[in-house]
């Protein structure tokens, strides 16, 4: 992987925080993070004078209040002012990307550390995989450009996929794309419940759209309401659950306190 000055730049200026540690198996592990950037707002700068009158007025001046135009050069201070430069809806989101993208590489930079792993990201295709050590790493991140989490996955036995998630997902878009199944056997739960359960469900078929690279209109219609019941929404346990897929064979796994999916 290439490092150009702009990504350099970025990783530079990225904080990692409140990281979590999860191993799955013997070869399997995932990490989380929350990121944000230290970098300072982007400023113009311009010269700005503080004016001295020649003749300061007096109180009894009819001129007191008013601004005298007669001004010696030669007593103006000038300063340097910094004004913050609007930045465009299109520039916020390429630099929310870029730091998202920096984020779940350091993390994994942070998870091999701690594994004593040394080894780079074999980029060249999908999905990922590490460039001696073969294991396959898969990434995920949520949040706005402020204040983003991220999430890495790495197994040695196969594709792995993983998926964090901050937002719900709206009801009407979990119709428009679920499979009929997933649609029924969601309102089948309490409404307090079905939120979460169709957030979750959001983010398995993310994960096994990432571990067989599946379109994302394939990935979504495809049928996982089995699941649906073996995510123990109602408990609010804050323990890690695993459930299988019964047609794949790949293990679920849900992490509440990360809020993260992983398939492993």
């Amino acid at each position: 992987m290439k490092l150009t000055d702009r990504y350099v730049q970025t990783m530079q200026n990225l904080k990692l925080s409140r990281i979590q540690y999860t191993q799955l198996d013997a070869t399997t592990w995932c990490a989380t993070a929350d990121v944000s950037s230290m970098a300072q707002p982007t400023h113009a700068h311009h010269l700005s004078p503080f004016l001295t009158p020649r003749v300061p007025a007096t109180p009894h001046s009819s001129n007191a209040n008013k601004y005298n135009p007669l001004i010696d050069l030669s007593n103006i201070a000038w300063q340097y002012v910094a004004e913050q430069q609007p930045v465009s809806a299109h520039k916020d989101a390429q630099n929310k990307r870029q730091q998202q993208r920096v984020g779940v590489r350091l993390l994994l930079q942070q998870l091999l550390l701690t594994l004593d792993i040394d080894d780079t990201l074999d980029e060249s295709q999908f999905p990922y995989q590490l460039s001696e050590h073969r294991y396959y790493v898969c990434f995920s991140h949520s949040g706005d450009r402020s204040h983003s989490k991220v999430a890495v996955a790495i197994s040695y036995r196969r594709a792995v996929g993983i998926d964090i998630e901050t937002h719900d997902v709206e009801w009407h878009v979990a119709q428009r794309f679920y499979h009929s199944d997933e649609i029924s056997k969601l309102n089948l739960l309490p409404a307090a419940n079905r939120p979460l359960a169709s957030k979750l469900l959001w983010q398995v078929k993310e994960s096994f759209i990432k571990v067989h690279q599946y379109t994302l209109a394939q990935g979504l219609g495809m049928n996982y309401a089995p699941v649906i019941s073996d995510l123990d929404i109602e408990s609010n346990s804050a323990a890690i659950g695993f459930s299988e897929h019964p047609e794949s064979g790949y293990q679920i796994v849900f992490s509440p306190t990360q809020q993260v999916i992983i398939v492993f």
